[in-house]
């Protein structure tokens, strides 16, 4: 084989590795993984949301490791820092916050998850995370539960976080969450104590999602929990649910079924807000 025909074969193969790694990103996007969507412009400066996430590192006796679907954090982050907001960080142990590695990375990490990587501060903020327990829940406007797996071994079964989440609801807070996230809101109740899930519409992964990415054996499942807490669960189906979504809206709890609901979730939970504000006025 000549020396052009080696260069030539090599050149090819350059180019069909970089078409791979620029075209796949885009292909999963086109599916529907971590979809396009614009928040409008908002101004909530003087509010605060505060950003919960799982401190589970592992599945379960397997020794994988997880944690926090890195977009489920850093995308409604951004959407309220953005927007004016001064956002915390916290999880259910305080400290470092395990955040599942291949959320990171090529090709699945989105463009917030790029912009994290670029900035210390909130880099700091996810290494010193709050301890639920000891939030002062009363100074935030909204309270956002991240998911991954990891949230299927904590967030359901943490008492303060349901007592958070159930005074965060009852001093007027927007809350709600994405994916796993809204399994935080198992324990909280209704000013009356009564469950608050019970006959609202939420929506989180589906058990068709779980099912086909193969990871079954977690102590909680969003769709499963959640129905048998008497909420009305919504969700939309694709081929593959890990491309679905939706977005879901019941008064101040606002939910999103996957990691691709993350910005219009956030975005929504800051109209809810200011409706909120605008109705008490």
């Amino acid at each position: 084989m000549t020396r052009n025909r080696l260069l030539a074969i090599w050149g090819g193969l350059v180019a069909l590795a970089v078409l791979v790694w620029l075209g796949l990103p885009r292909l999963l996007n086109a599916l529907g993984l971590h979809r396009h969507y614009d928040i409008p412009s908002m101004d909530l400066g003087g509010r605060r949301a505060l950003i919960i996430t799982t401190s589970q590192d592992t599945l379960g006796d397997a020794d994988r490791a997880t944690g926090v679907f890195a977009s489920e954090m850093t995308v409604p982050y951004y959407a309220f820092s953005d927007a004016g907001m001064e956002v915390d960080v916290a999880s259910i142990q305080g400290g470092p916050i395990p955040i599942e590695g291949s959320s990171l990375r090529w090709p699945l990490a989105s463009a917030a998850d790029e912009r994290y990587r670029g900035d210390p501060a909130f880099q700091s903020k996810v290494q010193q995370s709050l301890e639920v327990g000891a939030v002062d829940i009363d100074r935030y406007d909204i309270v956002y539960l991240a998911g991954g797996w990891g949230a299927a071994y904590d967030l359901g079964e943490s008492a303060a976080l349901g007592e958070k989440m159930t005074d965060a609801y009852a001093n007027q807070a927007v809350i709600g969450g994405v994916c796993h996230g809204p399994l935080g809101l198992l324990n909280a109740t209704e000013p009356d104590g009564s469950p608050l899930l019970r006959g609202r519409r939420i929506t989180a992964a589906t058990d068709k999602q779980i099912q086909e990415l193969g990871i079954t054996f977690t102590p909680m499942h969003p769709e499963r929990d959640l129905r048998a807490a008497g909420a009305e669960f919504e969700a939309e189906n694709r081929f593959r649910d890990v491309f679905a979504t939706r977005v879901v809206v019941d008064g101040r709890v606002v939910t999103g079924q996957n990691q691709n609901s993350s910005a219009e979730a956030a975005h929504k939970m800051m109209e809810a807000l200011l409706a909120a504000e605008t109705e008490g006025s």
